[in-house]
């Protein structure tokens, strides 16, 4: 492993195609539901990555800076830029410090379960607090842990089977920790990645929004607001920093 973890240059340049996804559509429906939410403000990506929703946010006239810990992902978004350059920190998203005071600070994508522990995941949501605004808002987006699928005993549950790709999660639900093991097939040459995670509940997630003096504010199964139910499998979660 280089000195950007688990996302270094393979990963980075096959990252919006494998993982994050490319959906014009879904981005744009993001994009929109951000903009909502950050008013005229200045915005902070944590876990930017390759500007997947940072570059079309900023190209909508919005400031937004990021936070970014592998450098092979920030080289990626700098591909993609036609705008001037937008500022990147390179560090970790539970201490890394950016100049200025924001309305909207955002984590997509599942990357909360980046952080494996959850004192690092408290330690993120402090971090977001300290840069927001009075009144602020931090929103993050996530799957809801899958374990009613999994039958009782087991740890294992396939995500993806097709002609040039498996994917199987392997849980411990006695830790919250959980693999995603990866195989791409190309040819006779065959890729693996594992990635280790940590899965987190809305309800532990509200703890530590408490804890960092947030409150919740929204809770949505989607990006176009849907509310949010027990058979929801993700949710966009909005907590909002006090005004006092």
């Amino acid at each position: 492993m280089d000195e950007d973890g688990y996302f270094g240059d393979t990963v980075a340049e096959s990252y919006d195609r494998d993982h994050g996804g490319d959906d014009p559509t879904l981005i744009d429906r993001t994009v929109e539901c951000l903009k909502g939410l950050a008013g005229s403000g200045s915005v902070l990506e944590f876990a930017a990555g390759t500007g997947r929703i940072a570059l079309p946010f900023l190209a909508s006239g919005h400031d937004v800076k990021g936070i970014e810990l592998s450098k092979a992902m920030v080289a990626e978004l700098r591909k993609k830029e036609t705008e001037p350059p937008m500022d990147v920190v390179i560090g970790d998203m539970t201490s890394a410090q950016v100049p200025g005071h924001f309305s909207l600070v955002f984590l997509v994508f599942n990357t909360i379960d980046n952080l494996v522990t959850q004192q690092a995941q408290i330690a993120c949501f402090k971090n977001a607090a300290r840069h927001l605004d009075k009144g602020g808002r931090f929103l993050i987006e996530t799957r809801v842990p899958p374990l009613q699928r999994i039958p009782f005993g087991e740890t294992k549950m396939a995500f993806a089977c097709s002609s040039d790709h498996f994917g199987v999660d392997d849980y411990d639900l006695a830790t919250q920790r959980y693999t995603s093991n990866h195989v791409w097939m190309k040819g006779d040459q065959h890729q693996h990645l594992s990635i280790p995670f940590r899965y987190v509940w809305p309800s532990e997630l509200d703890l530590m929004a408490q804890l960092a003096g947030l409150e919740l504010e929204h809770r949505w199964a989607d990006w176009d607001k849907t509310p949010f139910t027990h058979l929801s499998k993700s949710h966009i979660s909005v907590w909002r920093k006090p005004e006092g």
